[in-house]
């Protein structure tokens, strides 16, 4: 990360040489997105939405365990008097059963993050309008999201524009 931070602000100087461009005519700001995120009033319905849909693919998942304690202590009560064809047949269903369960956990975990950045990519595309728009009508440069960790350093004359993409949200 930091060598990207590196190459990037190297890119940034180059250009910047090259095209004439000095310190005073370049505007740079930046932007807290966590914390704008934090306070708006759709966060509260993604979240509501995220539980909801994870609470659905836990109870599918304890359904699956239940059956699965069913069958191995059906398993374990009765093995003594099982013909071995019977047994494996047992054993096999029961080994199938932990696969799948296995299986479903490895795709609720995936559909959970899919459903996630379903949720929370609107408000994401919300705040980056608003940052773009707030940029446009300032005339920045460039502006940094404190919150994806690509400041390095803030100056004193940096300019911190949460506060105006909050106003822009009406947050």
């Amino acid at each position: 990360m930091k060598k990207l931070v590196k190459v990037f602000f190297a890119i940034v100087l180059t250009i910047g040489i090259g095209y004439g461009v000095n310190a005073q005519s370049a505007k740079f700001g930046h932007v807290d997105s966590a914390s704008i995120m934090e306070i708006m009033p759709e966060r509260t319905k993604v979240e509501q939405d995220l539980q909801a849909y994870a609470a659905e693919l836990q109870s599918e998942l304890q359904a699956m365990a239940a059956e699965y304690q069913n069958k191995l202590q059906d398993y374990q009560a009765n093995q003594a008097t099982m013909s071995n064809l019977i047994r494996q047949s047992k054993e096999k269903e029961i080994v199938d059963l932990e696969t799948r369960i296995s299986e479903f956990q490895n795709s609720a975990d995936m559909a959970l993050q899919a459903k996630q950045m379903e949720l929370i990519n609107p408000l994401i595309e919300k705040v980056q309008n608003a940052v773009n728009a707030v940029g446009k009508e300032k005339g920045f440069t460039y502006i940094f999201d404190k919150a994806a960790g690509a400041v390095v350093y803030i100056g004193d004359n940096a300019i911190d524009i949460t506060a105006d993409v909050k106003a822009k949200l009406g947050l």
